[in-house]
Order: structure tokens, then sequence, then C-alpha cells
């Protein structure tokens, strides 16, 4: 019963340098907004501060809004409102609400604003002009192929807990759970929905909001479901500290695999330190520094953003970090991963 409760061709474009910015300096007067999920995750601090280092090299000023929490929509909203008032050339959004965004997001491109969607991909993908992203599904499928690996003959019957962010809507949330469970070798369902799978290994699914707190809930909760649970993936490394605690409070903290996806120096450090098996790094810096050159490039001549080829997004890179490889999945270890971290 279900309860409810290849490493990519790593696209990382180089960090642009003086030369750069001396050939593309946005025209004078030119204005951007960057609006993310919330201002105190390291990832959206990260995403801020490469956002404002180009928008200083590049000649663009810059203004930051956040929502207050994870999936506040309404303040977003209103950052969106008060960039269009203001006549801003290029917004860039990790939005909350990748549905309910989307025309807030038309009434600023019908002003004539370049709207790049950052690390959340909109619901449809094409109602942003671009997004510049992390492969998120290939994310978890990194990590789904990297738990498979490791169990071997033992995943046939493995017990996994799935520690999602929120209740299934499209997002990140999704795209990283459906990875991962293709990649352990899971027949999905809906690749669109988390939760309505048949495969028996799955204890169930429960929400973590993300945080560390989440996550120890969460892995409360299914360890009541089923206490024999080995496997357990995260949709990111606060929720996966906290879902280790839990395991270590009642001494399962070694029989456990937990896999996670970002990349950050404390989920890194969490992997050099035995928390975490194995996490998925993602580059936010990257994806910022790319969307402020595209709305200087924008400001200039009208120039629209280019996808990866063969993909519907520029994925800027996604690395496997952990030290225990794992054959046929690539990986670098995290004396690496410390090296390409971020927060």
């Amino acid at each position: 019963m279900k309860t409810y409760i290849a490493c990519s061709a790593l696209a990382m474009v180089a960090l642009a340098g003086p030369a750069f910015a001396e050939a593309h300096m946005a025209p004078e007067g030119t204005s951007a907004c960057l609006i993310t999920k919330t201002d105190t995750n390291p990832f959206f601090v990260k995403m801020r501060e490469g956002a404002q280092a180009a928008a200083d090299e590049l000649g663009i000023e810059l203004n930051a809004y956040a929502g207050t929490v994870d999936g506040d929509n309404e303040s977003q909203v209103d950052a969106i409102e008060t960039c269009i008032a203001n006549g801003v050339d290029g917004i860039l959004l990790t939005a909350s609400d990748t549905s309910a965004i989307v025309s807030s997001v038309q009434q600023a491109r019908d002003a004539g604003i370049l709207v790049i969607a950052l690390d959340t991909p909109l619901e449809p993908a094409d109602s942003a002009d671009a997004t510049f992203a992390t492969d998120n599904f290939l994310a978890g499928e990194l990590i789904g192929q990297w738990a498979a690996a490791q169990l071997g003959d033992e995943a046939a019957d493995a017990r996994i807990a799935m520690l999602d962010l929120s209740v299934s809507q499209p997002s990140v949330d999704v795209l990283r759970n459906q990875g991962f469970l293709q990649g352990f070798g899971i027949e999905l369902g809906d690749p669109n929905v988390i939760g309505d799978e048949e495969d028996p290994r799955i204890v169930g699914n429960d929400v973590t909001a993300g945080n560390e707190e989440g996550g120890r809930t969460a892995m409360e909760n299914l360890l009541a479901v089923d206490p024999s649970i080995n496997v357990v993936y995260t949709i990111n490394e606060p929720a996966a500290a906290g879902a280790y605690e839990a395991l270590r409070s009642v001494g399962m903290e070694s029989d456990v695999l937990i896999v996670s996806v970002d990349g950050g120096c404390p989920g890194v450090q969490n992997v050099a330190d035995g928390v975490i098996g194995a996490t998925s790094q993602q580059y936010p810096l990257d994806m910022a520094r790319l969307g402020i050159e595209a709305i200087a490039a924008y400001a200039a001549d009208g120039t629209l953003p280019q996808p990866t080829e063969g993909k519907d997004f520029t994925d800027t890179g996604v690395r496997l970090v952990t030290d225990q490889p794992a054959e046929g999945v690539d990986s670098i270890d995290s004396a690496e991963g410390t090296d390409l971290c971020w927060g």
C-alpha cells in the first residue's frame, strides 16, 4: 500500500570574463528583475549573487524579489507587477507555482519584457521566452541508477521512501521524483504525476517542503508505515539531512541509502561524511549569469536565447557526486564536488 503523506554532457557554460562584458555591454538604462522562490535557500542566494555579479559587469540595474516561503505565488505575482510598472527589460523567474504564475508572465511578455525561467520550467514550458535549468529528470535518473547499482541484486527487493517537496504538481519536484524511479528501474505511471506507480517496492510518498524539519517528519511518517526501508529518495539536501536525523534516532543511519539533488556545499560535505550516498549537483550561478547575459543581448538588439540542441531549454549541467562510484554511472567525488559547490 502506498501512503501519500549517464551524466549530462555538462553544458556548464564557462563564466563570462571581461572580454565578454566588453563585447556585450547592455545599452544604457537596461534594467532587470530576479524573482526567486525564497531569499534564504542557499541555492537562490547563490543565484542572486551570480545575477548581481553579471549585472554589474554588463551595466544592468538589477532588482531582486522573493517569496516568503517556497510556494508563495502571491508575492511572486506582486513582484512581476512591480517589474512591469518599472518598465524593466527582462525578468528572471524561479516560479513557486508553475501554472498559476503563467497569466502574470504573459502580462510581462505582452509589455515587451523578456521572461526567462530559471531552474523551474513553467507549465507549459513555452509560457516563458526561455528556460535556463538543470535537466532535473536526468538529475533524478542519475541518483536512481546509482542507488540501483549499489544494491545490485537486492534492488529487486528494495523498500523505497520517496521524500518529495509537495503534493504532485508540475515542477522540478515531479521531474526529479520520476527521474529517480526510472533510473532505479521502476515503471512509471503518468510521468507528470507523483505517486501513481504500482511497484510494491515503493513504501510511500511524503512531503518535506524542501527543508530539514520536513525531511525528518516525512521520514518518521514513512518509517511508521514500514520500518524496513533501505532506500530514501529526497527532493533536496536539506530534506536528506532531516531524513538522516530521523534514521539516526532509531539506529538505522548505516542501513539506508540516501540520495538527493542540489550539490550545495553542505550537501557535498554530507556526501563526504557518509550522510548522503550520492547527490546530483546543479549550478545556479551559471543559470543566473546566462539569464543576465541573455537580457543584455535582448536589450541590445532583440536577440532571443536559444535552447540546447534536442531540448526545449538551455541545459546548465548536472553531475553525480559520490565517494562510492558505481559501474556504468559517471560521477565525480566529493573533493571535486566541493570545488564546484555553492552555498
